[in-house]
């Protein structure tokens, strides 16, 4: 039957091998985020990983699993600056505690992010 679908093979050690490839896919830059979540599919969700890989859609999934997460790190960011009144006045006047205060927040949407969206 692999035959009649135009699959061949090659000898290895006389034995027969099917010649199986991967379907091609863009490479797309992963970052963070997505590195995360491909983590998280392996460790707990190894069908779904395995799934994705096998039809070539993995990175293109993980690229934007990625991208959401980076846009809903970013708005939450602008969102704790603004309850919390951190202005560049505050950067300029104080920059040490501005710079605490954008790491507390940062470390705050960071959390926020990967248990919302990459299920760590």
């Amino acid at each position: 039957m692999f035959e009649q679908f135009g699959g061949t093979y090659h000898n290895e050690s006389n034995y027969l091998i099917p010649n199986l490839t991967l379907p091609k896919s863009e490479e797309n830059n992963i970052g963070i985020y997505g590195q995360h979540h491909l983590k998280y599919l392996q460790e707990y969700r190894k069908l779904t990983y395995i799934n994705l890989l096998t039809s070539g859609v993995l990175n293109e999934y993980l690229s934007k699993i990625d991208n959401q997460a980076y846009k809903r790190f970013s708005r939450i960011v602008e969102q704790m600056k603004q309850e919390q009144e951190i202005t560049e006045e505050l950067k300029e006047d104080n920059p040490i505690e501005w710079t605490r205060q954008m790491n507390c927040i940062r470390q705050q949407a960071e959390d926020i992010v990967l248990y919302e969206l990459i299920n760590i």
